[in-house]
């Protein structure tokens, strides 16, 4: 097989990064290790910043978004028994939309399809070849068959355990890494809302979480050992532990229902640099990782496809490889912007064992001032919804 552009990966950014190249006359073929069933079935939560928003609408595929999308205009911040409103639309003129990832993704998949993209699903045994030259080659083995694609690049959308970023040598290569001493332990509860906004709660027994995914489900997080396991959580410690979290002093009540999904997910903060090497580069997860405290996963492998996506139709429309040069670069000022923000709502919100008194003293101080402070305000909600 021969195409323009080989992507490693059906998520969010290598299915993006697809459908804006099929906009814009590029062809491309998607390689992905599950099936389709799988990738459309794992759930996993979304928040799109505003920037997000207008590009999967001005690419065709936000109408499901738009009518099924919780559109919020700020959130809350729980502590000291009282509840703190942050304005995000006041604030910067723009919102968020509480969308899951995998509906992303299932809008993703239905566009490629519907437009005669070529998604392979269920390969196996993906190897890169060539991609220091004109002409990389992928090789890999579908429904049995061993096969190979050339293309004139390859695009690593494979996730942090891809094969996309060990072919990146070494020696051109920094990674950064930062593993936080705690996770997240996230259920799924069939129940009316217990909010209209996400409350962010910090909590001397750790952070806690309450999110939505439609009128009748809630997601639900708090923070927890990553070593532990879900069979240690009955449900009624589990509700004990999120009450106590999360209730304040004005009489608000957290909705119980039936929990249908319980997961406990590791927090780390990753980032590679370069995100490219000669004909290969690297967009999503595949490059970085960001705790989920911020928010920012998905809209920073939103924001790395829309750069490649220009710069790639600079390549075939200009013959100007001045976008693919400066790629990296670019789309690194934004993560690193995305990783201190992360990192910051994660220092600011959780329980660190081994803080000392006076540290847990300066954590609620910055949590006050934060609240306080519009300027403080200002600054995070700009970060939150993305207005730079």
């Amino acid at each position: 097989m021969r195409t323009q552009v080989a992507i490693i990966g059906a998520g969010p950014a290598g299915l993006l990064l697809s459908h804006l190249l099929h906009l814009n006359g590029i062809e491309s073929s998607v390689l992905e290790s599950r099936s389709r069933a799988e990738i459309e079935a794992t759930i996993r939560a979304g928040v799109l910043e505003q920037g997000s928003m207008d590009i999967l609408n001005d690419a065709g595929v936000g109408e499901r978004m738009r009518k099924e999308g919780a559109l919020h205009h700020g959130i809350e911040f729980a502590f000291g028994g009282q509840r703190h409103r942050i304005d995000l639309t006041e604030l910067t003129g723009k919102a968020i939309t509480v969308y899951p990832q995998h509906e992303v993704i299932i809008d993703l998949v239905a566009a490629r399809l519907a437009a005669g993209g070529q998604i392979l699903f269920e390969t196996s045994e993906v190897k890169l070849q060539g991609t220091d030259g004109s002409r990389p080659v992928v090789t890999f083995v579908h429904k049995g068959e061993a096969q190979h694609i050339e293309a004139d690049f390859v695009i690593g959308c494979d996730g942090f355990h891809g094969v996309s970023r060990p072919m990146i040598p070494e020696t051109l290569r920094q990674d950064y890494q930062r593993t936080y001493p705690f996770g997240w332990f996230g259920i799924l509860v069939e129940s009316a809302p217990s909010s209209d906004e996400l409350i962010y709660a910090q909590h001397e027994r750790g952070f806690a979480l309450v999110s939505t995914r439609s009128p009748t489900v809630q997601r639900l997080y708090f923070q927890c050992d990553p070593k532990d396991h879900v069979d240690n959580w009955s449900d009624d410690r589990i509700w004990a532990e999120l009450h106590g979290r999360l209730e304040n002093n004005d009489g608000w009540k957290l909705n119980e229902g039936r929990i249908f999904q319980k997961g406990i997910i590791g927090m780390r903060s990753f980032v590679c640099a370069p995100m490219r090497a000669g004909r290969l580069f690297l967009a999503g997860d595949a490059a970085h990782i960001v705790p989920p405290t911020g928010a920012k996963g998905m809209n920073l492998a939103i924001s790395d496809v829309k750069i490649l996506a220009r710069a790639l139709d600079d390549f075939y429309k200009k013959g100007s490889e001045a976008g693919l040069d400066g790629y990296s670069e670019a789309a690194l000022k934004r993560i690193w912007r995305a990783e201190y923000f992360s990192w910051w709502m994660t220092r600011m919100l959780h329980t660190f064992a081994d803080a000392s008194p006076f540290e847990r003293q300066v954590q609620r101080a910055e949590l006050e001032n934060v609240v306080a402070s519009r300027a403080m305000s200002t600054a995070l909600a700009e970060n939150y919804v993305g207005a730079f």
